[in-house]
């Protein structure tokens, strides 16, 4: 019986998009990948950062999510900064779309990570921007979570 290999844990997280936004609901889709991006997310060189998903057609579509090229790849190196498809069901698909459609909501990457099978899949949020003072507001509740963390102990 052949033992399985201990993989590392990837969890790569958009952290502005949980500042800027208020989730409203998240989902979990699969990514369409080339080789070299895989293994750029297995060592751990991607970010979220500045990164959206918008509709092409009947699909999603995730921009700006740099995923670092592969330091070992030779002549099939991928664009670092490509539109990537997002893998959802067709009700999924739909809802998100009638939901996109309403003033002030969007659709933003959360996370990647690499599930149990080691496929790549990301969680996303549709999502609603934060005012200026609900954004003072949680920066108030975090230095208090702090403080009290420090004095518990």
């Amino acid at each position: 019986m052949a033992k399985k290999k201990a993989q590392a844990r990837v969890d790569i997280r958009n952290k502005r998009g949980t500042f800027e936004y208020e989730f409203l609901e998240k989902y979990t889709a699969g990514i369409v990948l080339t080789g070299t991006e895989i293994k750029s997310i297995r060592a751990g060189k991607a970010s979220l950062v500045d990164s959206y998903c918008y509709f092409i057609g009947n699909e999603l579509w995730v921009r700006n999510m740099h995923i670092a090229e592969y330091f070992w790849a030779s002549f099939n190196r991928h664009d670092p900064k490509r539109d990537r498809k997002l893998l959802l069901t067709k009700r999924e698909l739909g809802k998100l779309r009638r939901a996109e459609k309403e003033k002030g909501l969007t659709i933003i990457p959360v996370r990647v990570f690499i599930n149990e099978k080691g496929f790549a899949k990301m969680e996303i949020a549709l999502a609603r921007g934060k005012k200026e003072y609900d954004k003072r507001q949680a920066i108030k509740e975090k230095d208090l979570r702090r403080a009290d963390q420090y004095t518990d102990e």
